[in-house]
């Protein structure tokens, strides 16, 4: 690479599973940059040994992340070039490096990005969900309440849900989408690139009643969820009899009828006005 009075911070993305995913360009770079930033050295050392990459490396992560950004600039402002990777995939997505770029486009310090692999656009690509739009979350809070609250928020949302997930919590996310969105298409991508590679498409019914009872989800996940465009109408699908039941059901539970009705109508995949429908006419069915 040339010299110059100041050097390049390069944001490189790395395989997220299968190394082949990796470019030319990614691998040039990360040969010919004097520093190799990395959010954790040892899994990065085994990357640049299995393509014989012998350059020196220095962590980067979240608890360090506010110092290094300082102390790599002020190394690239001297004329040294810099290539900041995450543990996979691209860094800044969900990763940390966003203190490190905002602090050399201050300094006026070139940011160059080497593309590459990224787990949410390959999972949304495979899910058959609509990618023309869609909003990336990133991870849901662990806290039960903090989780329906953010999902709330994002309820009136059109483009199509991404979000990052944690194995151990994907069966309770589910019933909770299922719950705040009602009963939307979704689909479960994990282990992407890798040898168990799975995406599972259905309903969230379907698949929190799926992942409730698997205990055996394992890796990263990506859960992509159809958009507030694209809500199940229920329909056939959806009988009176099961509207009344999970209204009685909530409000023995200590709920009134009106959250009642709303919270079953979201769960059963409806819209309130014909869930409110359906359960005046099995009131009148019930009168006659």
């Amino acid at each position: 690479m040339p010299r110059s009075m100041t050097g390049t911070l390069y944001i490189v993305a790395t395989p997220i599973g299968n190394l082949e995913d990796i470019s030319q360009r990614a691998l040039r770079t990360l040969r010919e940059v004097d520093l190799v930033a990395c959010e954790d050295t040892r899994r990065t050392r085994v990357l640049l040994n299995h393509f014989g990459i012998k350059t020196k490396t220095i962590s980067y992560h979240e608890h360090n992340e506010r110092a290094r950004a300082e102390q790599l600039c002020n190394e690239i402002l001297r004329g040294r070039n810099v290539a900041l990777v995450s543990d996979a995939g691209t860094p800044l997505i969900s990763d940390p490096g966003f203190r490190i770029v905002q602090a050399a486009t201050k300094r006026d310090i070139p940011v160059v990005p080497i593309p590459g692999a990224t787990a949410l656009v390959a999972a949304l690509v495979a899910s058959g969900l609509p990618s023309d739009q869609f909003f990336f979350a990133g991870f849901l809070p662990a806290r039960a309440n903090a989780r329906r609250a953010k999902l709330e928020e994002l309820r009136p949302v059109s483009a199509t849900l991404v979000f990052y997930e944690a194995p151990h919590r994907i069966a309770a996310t589910l019933k909770a989408a299922l719950e705040v969105l009602g009963n939307r298409w979704a689909a479960v991508a994990r282990e992407l690139t890798k040898l168990h590679e799975e995406t599972v498409r259905g309903s969230l019914s379907e698949l929190a009643k799926r992942f409730s009872v698997d205990t055996t989800a394992r890796g990263e996940i990506v859960l992509i969820i159809s958009g507030a465009a694209d809500e199940l109408t229920g329909g056939a699908e959806t009988s009176s009899g099961d509207l009344v039941a999970r209204v009685n059901e909530l409000e023995s539970k200590g709920l009134d009828r009106r959250t009642a009705l709303k919270q079953a109508a979201r769960e059963l995949g409806m819209k309130r006005a014909e869930a409110y429908r359906l359960l005046v006419a099995q009131k009148n069915r019930r009168r006659k």
